[in-house]
């Protein structure tokens, strides 16, 4: 017979067997989610204008690269880290997300942000994209056959599609087009109308009413503290006069606001459950369209409580609103789209001709 000894010592390596094949196990699906989410992307950089510039011998080590981009006298190069999820907020009412009978009913994406992981710098940025921005858009008919490309409000593209992957990748398309080709290693679109379950998953969000909204709800006061819970939240995101001029643009900044607000929740709940990301993902499946998996969710997991984030770190896509018979119509500024994308997913070359 063995002795006692031998009996813990047998027990004791076999837990520490078990525990580190957990280890190794979840590492391994780290892994994957990394893989996973680099393959995901249409492109591998984005095709940035340049200046008028042609590359000349360099006087320092450093060898021009073809991918870099040169812009107002300095060198960038994109930054290949950094992990890019488009997030969408769809205009329907359905709680659970369906398919459509045909493809031109997709729904439209009211709300529309980039959210932006950086290895580099251990920070997370929101880039939020006006719904009525106009961009180019893929027009389909109903049986999903392409016929041709317009300018139009961006939030139309998803509505091209059978509310789900179809409208999804034709959304990430446009925004990625929109952002000289960025590439956006995958999405998540939620139907408005689930915006209470997931609120109330997260244990609430804070904000101050920037706008009085009491004509949806008595409780969302202008300059009004709250702690949005339920429909609170759905009323806060949502709510918009569709026949007052720009009325898109307040609700875009409450909606820049309640963004905020969430990541903090998500951030705090997962500093208390380093599982509370995933928990929250999967509880969300059926309410959500997305092509991030459980092993990629896992992978980012870490980062979520890791890198900095405060409001700062959301910036708007900058343009002006002008009326179009019946239609609100946001003029991009070219200009300053282009150095969001430069000081977001770029880093500075130490290059000298």
């Amino acid at each position: 017979m063995r002795g006692k000894g031998s009996v813990f010592l047998i027990i004791w390596a076999s837990l520490m067997t078990l525990i580190v094949l957990g280890l190794v196990g979840f590492e391994m699906v780290r892994m994957f989610g990394k893989s996973n989410l680099s393959a995901k992307s249409a492109t591998s950089t984005p095709m940035m204008a340049q200046d008028d510039y042609v590359p000349v011998e360099s006087s320092s080590a450093t060898t021009w690269q073809s991918d870099w981009v040169r812009y107002n006298g300095e060198v960038y190069d994109y930054n290949e880290d950094i992990t890019t999820f488009l997030i969408m907020g769809i205009d329907k009412d359905d709680k659970v997300v369906t398919p459509v009978i045909d493809e031109i009913d997709g729904g439209q994406a009211d709300a529309l942000f980039l959210l932006v992981l950086d290895p580099h710098k251990n920070e997370i940025k929101v880039v939020g994209i006006n719904r009525n921005a106009m961009a180019d858009v893929d027009v389909y008919d109903e049986y999903g056959r392409y016929q041709t490309t317009v300018v139009a409000q961006i939030s139309l593209q998803h509505g091209f599609g059978d509310g789900m992957e179809s409208s999804c990748n034709y959304q990430v398309k446009a925004v990625s087009n929109m952002f000289y080709q960025l590439p956006i290693h995958g999405y998540v679109a939620v139907n408005m109308s689930a915006i209470p379950e997931i609120n109330d998953m997260v244990g609430g969000v804070d904000v101050v009413v920037p706008e009085d909204l009491t004509k949806w709800d008595k409780t969302l006061k202008e300059g009004a503290k709250v702690h949005l819970e339920g429909e609170h939240a759905y009323n806060f995101v949502r709510s918009r006069d569709v026949h007052v001029y720009a009325s898109n643009d307040a609700r875009l900044e409450r909606q820049r606001q309640y963004i905020n607000g969430f990541i903090e929740a998500v951030r705090e709940k997962s500093a208390e459950d380093p599982g509370f990301a995933v928990d929250l993902f999967k509880s969300v499946n059926e309410v959500m369209v997305t092509n991030i998996s459980v092993d990629e969710v896992s992978y980012l997991a870490p980062y979520i409580t890791g890198y900095s984030f405060d409001s700062s770190d959301i910036i708007m896509v900058e343009g002006t609103t002008r009326k179009n018979g019946d239609f609100d119509e946001f003029i991009v500024d070219e200009d300053a789209l282009y150095q969001t994308i430069i000081d977001t997913f770029y880093e500075k070359v130490d290059y000298v001709d």
